[in-house]
């Protein structure tokens, strides 16, 4: 009777998990195509011909996209260095 219980709970939870990973396949695959910059920006990197506002727009980007995660990794060490010091 146990191990009935327990071989219908094991498949429920493996078609759980097969219908989340279908669901996962399906929205990795189906995307729809974005623009990257608002038409503003884009119009004015089109009408410069040097190039030099092009690359501080990428180097903002990038900037922008590295202060979470140097934020998330001091948070990280605090927490890893006051865990350490408990135990200590």
């Amino acid at each position: 009777m146990l191990s009935k219980l327990f071989i219908q709970k094991k498949t429920a939870i493996t078609s759980v998990l097969v219908n989340k990973l279908f669901l996962f396949g399906i929205l990795l695959f189906t995307t729809l195509p974005s623009q990257a910059q608002c038409a503003m920006c884009r119009a004015a990197l089109e009408s410069e011909d040097g190039g030099t506002k092009a690359e501080a727009v990428n180097d903002g980007i990038v900037y922008l996209m590295v202060i979470p995660y140097v934020l998330v990794g001091i948070l990280g060490v605090v927490l890893y260095r006051m865990y350490t010091k408990k135990k200590a």
